[in-house]
């Protein structure tokens, strides 16, 4: 059964298309954060529940394709189209490292668990690459470990978010980073440029690419584990807030991989839409899609493939969808420049009780 249809909450700000949407996981009283990317160069981080501005990290020089926030939401990490990524104090606003590449940055991602020392990037250089965080700080300041940091206005200066520890690096990694702070995984083996990325507990890289593959890669041998061929335009590749199903977007087809086993390909479902995005509700058991043809959201039942709702309010192609941790709501982002977050529950929740 559908949902009580409610009027969107609407998050403005961006003066161009939105790329991508990150929600952090709860830190503190149930409290997240959402990331937005967008082609205006300017990532927002805003209030995960409300959608309240919270601040704008200022730095880039191109479009910004992705963005994540750390496990602890201490951190955020950007992927741009000026051939760089950058690290951010959520604290603070403070670009910490700056990551110069060759070519556009099209993917970047942390490693799970509270280990932000790191980063994994991709893009048209064709590279998967994983850069020692401490190697390239642009700033004095050690990037802050503690879970549940509480953020405030990127324009403010919090005097007691400096830390004096680091997190540790995931074992086996460190040894590996070269004397730049760099190492490449699976050299050579994408032929297409790198899309998006997915670092898994288990040492695991998953990588989509414009060759219209899905791949697995082991860290520690820097090795391919695992590859499947995708039909039709690439889209989005997420992981589901609990961590058991790869949602993956090509064509009009949306992918279920399994989060744990390498490879592994738990469903697909085909629809009559062009697929640019998906995110997957385990509980429910309902994907919710956006398209590069239209301006609708869509609701699907996993099990059937049966389209529930059609969701509109957007005025442009929508470009990224996420799920919140908690599974009550979800966001959208849109040509049209702006977020969109949609109530996922008849309860009463956030902004709608």
């Amino acid at each position: 059964m559908a949902e009580q249809r409610v009027v969107p909450l609407t998050c403005h700000g961006h003066s161009r298309p939105v790329t991508h949407l990150n929600f952090s996981p709860a830190v503190d009283h149930d409290q997240f954060y959402m990331i937005s990317g967008c082609k205006d160069n300017n990532p927002m981080l805003r209030d995960g529940i409300t959608g309240d501005w919270i601040g704008t990290f200022i730095g880039h020089k191109g479009a910004v394709w992705q963005v994540r926030i750390s496990d602890c939401a201490s951190m955020a990490a950007t992927a741009s189209a000026d051939f760089s990524a950058k690290i951010w104090d959520c604290n603070t606003g403070e670009c910490l490292a700056t990551l110069q590449h060759e070519h556009i940055v099209r993917t970047i991602a942390f490693p799970p668990n509270n280990h932000p020392l790191m980063v994994a990037t991709g893009g048209f250089e064709k590279k998967l690459r994983i850069f020692d965080i401490s190697q390239y700080r642009t700033s004095s300041r050690v990037p802050a470990s503690a879970s549940g940091s509480a953020l405030v206005n990127s324009s403010s200066n919090d005097a007691n978010s400096n830390s004096s520890e680091s997190p540790t690096s995931p074992d086996g990694i460190t040894s590996q980073v070269s004397d730049a702070g760099i190492f490449e995984v699976g050299e050579g083996v994408h032929k297409g440029a790198i899309k998006s990325i997915i670092w898994l507990p288990s040492d695991t890289l998953v990588t989509i690419a414009d060759d219209n593959k899905i791949r697995w890669f082991d860290i520690r041998t820097q090795s391919l584990l695992k590859d499947y061929e995708l039909t039709g335009t690439i889209g989005s590749c997420e992981m589901n807030p609990d961590g058991t199903v790869i949602s993956v977007a090509a064509g009009k087809t949306a992918y279920f991989f399994s989060g744990v086993e390498p490879g592994q390909l738990i469903k697909k479902v085909e629809t009559k839409y062009d697929v640019s995005c998906v995110a997957y509700h385990a509980e429910k058991r309902q994907f919710v899609v956006g398209g590069s043809s239209d301006t609708w959201v869509r609701i699907y039942d996993y099990n059937t493939g049966k389209e529930l709702e059609v969701n509109r309010g957007h005025h442009g192609p929508v470009w990224t969808v996420a799920m919140t941790p908690d599974g009550k709501m979800y966001g959208t982002g849109s040509e049209d420049g702006t977020v969109k977050l949609w109530k996922f529950t008849q309860d009463p929740y956030g902004l709608w009780k």
